[in-house]
């Protein structure tokens, strides 16, 4: 318990400093036509990289190694990267439509009953004696 947590990666991004060498920062993909993307974008923008292959239980990883000082360009190609090889949150286009229209609904709904009901609520009670 001596040692502090220097850095804790969840995997919300896909690079982070090189282990040994903080003047560099690691790419890395589990995906192989995303590291093919990633590779040829680096060699079209002449950006030297080292790349490896890390087998992470049974998931194979392409790791890229760059300079800090290609930070910037490298982030760009890695988000043109993940743009074209995206897939959508919702796959069916008609089950996407649904999810929008129902809840565009929802909220045209409930607009309409606070609209009727809203301006009772703050009104006290009239008694009758």
């Amino acid at each position: 318990m001596d040692k502090q947590i220097e850095h804790l990666d969840l995997g919300f991004v896909n690079y982070t400093n090189h282990p040994t060498n903080n003047d560099y920062v690691v790419f890395r993909f589990a995906d192989v036509h995303r590291a093919n993307s990633f590779r040829e974008l680096l060699k079209e923008q002449k950006i030297w990289f080292e790349e490896s292959q890390d087998q992470k239980r049974q998931l194979l990883v392409y790791l890229f190694g760059l300079h800090h000082t290609d930070y910037n360009k490298a982030q760009k190609i890695n988000i043109t990267v993940e743009a074209k090889h995206k897939k959508f949150l919702i796959p069916g286009k008609f089950f996407r439509w649904f999810i929008v229209l129902f809840g565009l609904t929802m909220i045209i709904l409930a607009a309409i009953g606070y609209s009727i009901n809203g301006s009772k609520q703050g009104t006290p009670a009239k008694t009758t004696r």
